[in-house]
């Protein structure tokens, strides 16, 4: 059976990736109704646990998943294990004295228990005792509102995360009032940080993007900027020697290591070792999710007939948040690198351009917005049964 699997971040106030929340879609249906939250769970659960991998799925991280009432009474937890799985329990389920028991045994056998999408009601005390997380919805409260809620709640045993967080602004407000954890697409946007510099090493890092861009292939040059930084020599070298490469002897210089894998291998390896040297201050899942969309945009353009070759297409999926690794406007960035015209295009929003719809069908994938995911497909003329396995091969390539 095809699933569409969407997997939203959930980061603690230092920006570091707790988990994710797991959504499945049908993909006949596009949404589930009311009627099929029972069957979504269940899905949920059979695709992570039985046909991919909870690991491939979230790479260790913890896995929000939501249960519906019938879910919470059933046996199903005898094959979900504790320290992975944290219970969303659905803001449409009565806190009966049977739900806080229920709760209650969970919590015995290692189980984390978050209240999804809560408002404060007294009727819900006694499951707020046995609660470990309360999610707020951000779209639905407003202002004094989303501090009212711990103030009412006043416990300190609870972690609050607050859900669909959109602007930086939200973030900080968030952070002040106290929430812990941070779900919604805040840092995945455009971050405008007008007059703000560029660090020296990133500015290495930077010039080093441009020469692989650029029309002439200068392997003297790209070796005198790699040597300028340390970090970077040594993971190049440590790559060179790793066992994806078999070679009689060690390889002991750069300009070796680089006449050795040629110019393509040089360019798709410096992405990755430039991409994930620039976000190490930086919340680890932006590069993952840079690196998932790479490869997932890859794998799409070998399958469409309109839109970029594969490694524009990889190009594309791999800058689209570059601006927050620099924290630097997107403009910027773009003015200072030379990439192909199409790549520049699609990542400054051109809506005639068709490698731009291969960019807003993974980031409609990634929000799980199956409507726009079928649109876009069709316009593609894309199969879009084939993507789930897909998205499966990219989060396991960004893992790696």
């Amino acid at each position: 059976m095809d699933v569409f699997l969407a997997r939203q971040p959930i980061l603690d106030k230092f920006n570091k990736l707790l988990g994710y929340e797991l959504l499945f879609r049908d993909s006949g249906k596009n949404i589930y109704q009311a009627e099929d939250g029972d069957k979504a769970t269940v899905e949920v659960i059979k695709n992570c646990f039985v046909n991919i991998g909870i690991q491939e799925v979230t790479g260790g991280k913890k896995a929000f998943i939501n249960f519906t009432e019938n879910i919470l009474k059933s046996d199903i937890f005898m094959v979900l294990p504790p320290k992975t799985v944290i219970i969303e329990i659905l803001e449409d389920i009565e806190p009966t004295e049977e739900i806080v028991e229920l709760c209650k045994n969970l919590k015995k056998q290692g189980y984390l228990i978050a209240l999804d999408d809560f408002v404060y009601s007294s009727k819900y005390i006694k499951l707020i005792e046995v609660a470990d997380i309360i999610k707020v919805d951000f779209k639905i409260t407003k202002g004094y509102e989303r501090r009212k809620v711990i103030e009412q709640v006043n416990s300190t045993h609870i972690n609050f995360i607050a859900e669909k967080v959109e602007t930086m602004e939200e973030f900080n407000e968030a952070v002040s009032f106290g929430y812990s954890y941070f779900q919604g697409y805040y840092f995945s946007r455009p971050l405008m940080v007008s007059g703000k510099r560029i660090s020296e090493n990133k500015i290495v890092y930077m010039k080093l993007l441009q020469e692989i861009n650029s029309c002439s292939f200068d392997i003297d040059k790209i070796e005198e900027l790699i040597k300028k930084d340390v970090s970077l020599s040594f993971k190049l070298l440590k790559l060179i020697n790793s066992a994806n490469y078999v070679f009689r002897s060690k390889i002991k210089s750069i300009k070796q290591a680089l006449t050795l894998l040629g110019e393509k291998e040089i360019k798709k390896w410096l992405y990755l070792i430039v991409f994930k040297t620039m976000g190490e201050d930086k919340p680890e899942i932006i590069v993952i999710e840079s690196l998932t969309r790479a490869r997932f945009s890859e794998l799409i353009s070998c399958k469409v007939r309109k839109g970029a070759n594969s490694f524009n297409a990889y190009m594309i999926g791999l800058f689209s948040m570059v601006d927050l690794l620099l924290d630097v406007p997107l403009e910027q960035i773009l003015e200072e690198l030379l990439l192909p015209i199409e790549v520049k295009g699609a990542l400054e929003g051109c809506s005639n351009n068709d490698c731009r719809k291969l960019l807003d069908l993974i980031i409609n994938y990634e929000e799980g917005k199956w409507d726009e995911v079928s649109k876009i497909s069709k316009q593609l003329e894309l199969d879009e049964r084939w993507l789930p396995d897909a998205y499966y091969e990219a989060i396991f390539y960004a893992n790696e």
